[in-house]
């Protein structure tokens, strides 16, 4: 099993096996947490948000503030509808559908 020894300085060198499996590269920030009773585990923080770049498909057209006006309009007449137990398909408020 791996071991660390703690500096004057309260740092401790993570083993390059540990390093490895965890993907940790330097800089990357670790969150500790308590699993029981004075036990501790840590994991690597989630990466930057710029890591999620290109996971959302870009749209045909650029949505207009009038359109998200609207959907956010008919989101909200749909979520009234249905809590006060009325239908809620696109015939019912009046669309053609």
């Amino acid at each position: 099993m791996p071991s660390a020894t703690l500096t004057s300085k309260g740092q401790i060198t993570i083993p390059i096996e540990i390093r490895r499996t965890l993907g940790l590269k330097p800089g990357v920030r670790i969150d500790f947490y308590e699993v029981e009773g004075g036990e501790y585990a840590f994991r690597p923080k989630t990466g930057s948000i710029r890591d999620l770049e290109g996971c959302i498909p870009k749209l045909d057209h650029i949505v207009t503030i009038e359109e998200m006006n609207q959907a956010i309009l008919d989101g909200a007449a749909e979520s009234y509808l249905k809590s006060v137990g009325k239908p809620t398909s696109a015939r019912s408020r009046g669309k053609a559908a």
